[in-house]
């Protein structure tokens, strides 16, 4: 990948665009070009990789040439116990050193390493291992209770590495680590090889295994560049709250920061504001991924960060829902940052977004595709649709000047008939909904399945909930469809209050009014309902369908 130049222009969106140039070497791996190729370098093997803190307040670092070391002793373990190339190994570790120690070390073994949340359940765990056939899991106390419940149910489990936990039949980390060797040969493997299997949580059915191939994380880097305004700079430190087990903790974070050789902050505990801001005072964090939920969560509990943190910050990159104007002018206002919105999956991850200092950003918009990236939004035929038409966002497998772009998946593990189904032609779809204005801004119109038609009216809830927020009394909120025999559906929104906000039937009436005050008539929530938090997956998505299924649920009953 050729470099992107960064400075100070108004809008220097198409020359960047139009010259950048994909430079993907047919052999590449992830390990080599993450830690290996600073390990081996004496400048740069004694930089800190990782810094690492827990909510006991127990810190830790680790410096790339022990990283390299560590993972090592685990690829000559892993090999020892029959992991050979192309085999799964499932992580189930949350953010802490060893979870980047397990990647490197699977990736220069050949093998596919599976990250899997440590909030998963016994049946989510179990899906995820029978329908990869995983051969080795590695565990902390985290995840050990719901992995030992279903180990019996998983034949293809050989062996269960297990990490400051004890549990029967398995290997001790730091035994097996301590005695074995520090000496490994890496394997050649292709660009295009599979290297890791993360599971998407769909919408619909169940969760589908995506294969990632080495050459994503070179894919990822135009995107994570921008987004960051010009990472790496000599002082840079990562921070994100996003869970490594994750493509966007994992892809967005832990992996580019590391390709960098800049040092990444690793926390396992709970998220807080208060919590956040004294991670990124103490460790002078730099750049961060923050979902707009964990943003919403910043800005209502410490309205003016600047009285209380000596913070560092340079860049915001935010994803995962739509910012939103009020989310967008407190970062503005309150941190001196224009967050740099982002969009992508897990199938073909960091292909749209902003950077505010190479080409303006609009309040609410996605952004722009990034260098290297062909997007379009595109109709049902997958035909590229007029500026201002909604449709569905989509990528096409090569750039503008015909070259394969690197960050899409292999395929959907062993289920050829969802990857196709994914792809119109050379367009692969996103499922979600944008337009695209004349200037080459997308603005995101919701999921597919969350859009809906109220009183005949196409309605998107990501533009209402943001309105919703910036009432001083919304912490958060979600709209969905509530059936109605008449009018078909009425716009429902569940709202979760700000501490120490009574919940009453004025305060309905003048929610009501601030939407009808700011939206079209049609679009204020006919029904509100309070609710003690929203339900949301581990990436910090709202699921809408929760609240959609349950609204089915309540009109069938009625």
């Amino acid at each position: 990948m050729n470099s992107l130049n960064f400075d100070s222009a108004a809008d220097n969106y198409a020359a960047i665009y139009q010259a950048f140039r994909w430079e993907v070497p047919a052999e590449l791996n992830i390990a080599e070009v993450c830690c290996t190729r600073w390990a081996k370098d004496s400048n740069s093997g004694s930089r800190i990789a990782i810094y690492y803190e827990d909510e006991a307040g127990h810190t830790a670092t680790l410096t790339y040439a022990a990283l390299q070391q560590q993972a090592n002793r685990l690829s000559t373990l892993l090999r020892r116990i029959g992991v050979q190339r192309g085999d799964c190994v499932a992580i189930v570790l949350p953010q802490r050193p060893e979870t980047a120690i397990t990647h490197i070390a699977c990736h220069q073994l050949g093998a596919i390493a599976m990250p899997l949340s440590t909030l998963f359940g016994p049946d989510a765990l179990e899906y995820r291992l029978q329908d990869s056939a995983a051969l080795v899991a590695i565990v902390d106390q985290a995840g050990a209770a719901n992995l030992q419940q279903i180990r019996a149910a998983c034949p293809d489990l050989k062996q269960v590495v297990a990490l400051e936990c004890s549990l029967p039949d398995a290997l001790d980390w730091q035994q097996e680590i301590a005695q074995s060797a520090a000496d490994f040969a890496p394997v050649l493997t292709l660009a295009t090889d599979a290297a890791i299997l993360i599971y998407t949580s769909g919408t619909t059915g169940p969760a589908k295994g995506a294969l990632i191939p080495h050459s994503a994380i070179i894919g990822n880097l135009s995107g994570f560049v921008a987004s960051q305004n010009g990472f790496p700079q000599d002082d840079d430190v990562f921070w994100s709250p996003a869970d490594w087990a994750w493509t966007g903790g994992l892809m967005d974070a832990l992996l580019p920061a590391l390709y960098f050789g800049k040092p990444i902050l690793g926390y396992r505990g709970r998220f807080s504001a208060e919590t956040a801001f004294t991670l990124m005072e103490k460790y002078r964090i730099t750049n961060t991924f923050l979902f707009p939920t964990a943003l919403k969560i910043m800005m209502k509990a410490v309205p003016a960060p600047k009285l209380h943190y000596r913070l560092q910050l340079r860049a915001i990159m935010s994803a995962g829902e739509a910012v939103g104007d009020a989310v967008f002018d407190w970062c503005r206002s309150a941190l001196g940052i224009t967050v740099n919105e982002m969009f992508g999956q897990t199938e073909m991850n960091y292909i749209v977004g902003n950077s505010c200092l190479q080409w303006p950003a609009k309040a609410g918009s996605m952004g722009r595709p990034y260098p290297g990236h062909r997007v379009a939004v595109i109709d049902d035929e997958g035909h590229p649709v007029d500026a201002g038409t909604v449709g569905e966002v989509a990528l096409n497998r090569s750039d503008i000047h015909g070259d394969a772009d690197p960050v899409f998946f292999v395929g959907y593990f062993k289920n050829p008939a969802a990857t196709r189904s994914k792809y119109s032609g050379e367009w692969c779809r996103s499922g979600d909904l944008a337009r695209m204005d004349d200037d080459g801004y997308l603005w995101y119109e919701g999921r597919a399945d969350d859009m809906f038609k109220a009183a005949g009216y196409r309605i998107g809830p990501s533009e209402i909930e943001n309105c919703l927020l910036k009432h001083p009394a919304v912490a958060n909120a979600a709209v969905v469809p509530r059936p109605d025999r008449e009018r078909g559906n009425i716009i429902k929104a569940f709202v979760v209050l700000t501490a120490g906000v009574s919940a009453d039937q004025r305060l309905i009436a003048e929610l009501q009014n601030h939407v009808r005050g700011k939206l079209a008539p049609y679009e204020y929530p006919k029904e509100i309902e309070f609710i003690a938090q929203l339900p949301m997956t581990t990436t910090g998505k709202i699921q809408r369908r929760v609240l959609r299924l349950l609204e089915q649920e309540r009109a069938a009953q009625s």
